[in-house]
């Protein structure tokens, strides 16, 4: 399978994402959540073989995404992402999960 990456930006009109929209990396190695700032980024990734859940939580307009890791640490959560969006991080992380990898 070809290096595929798919990012995933966050409304600027939801609470926290105004100057700065958080983005949701996704690659077949990890998922990752960025936060821009003024002075440069914060970034936190899980594995993709770490993945243990996806919960998605719908609102009338906006979702919030969590994705909890098996090993126990902090969930990786995003507000403010479209309900498609969402559903396309879920479904791009069960299918990247079940491909099998090549081995090094």
């Amino acid at each position: 399978m070809a290096e595929e990456t798919r990012i995933f930006v966050a409304s600027r009109l939801t609470a926290g994402n105004f100057l700065f929209p958080v983005r949701i990396e996704v690659t077949p190695d990890r998922v990752s959540r960025i936060k821009p700032t003024l002075t440069g980024s914060d970034e936190e990734s899980i594995a993709m073989a770490k993945v243990a859940s996806v919960s998605i939580h719908t609102g009338l307009v906006w979702a919030d995404i969590r994705i909890d890791s098996t090993g126990g640490s902090d969930p990786i959560v995003s507000h403010g992402h479209t309900k498609q969006d969402a559903g396309a991080i879920r479904d791009l992380i069960q299918r990247f999960q079940q491909a099998p990898r090549a081995q090094d």
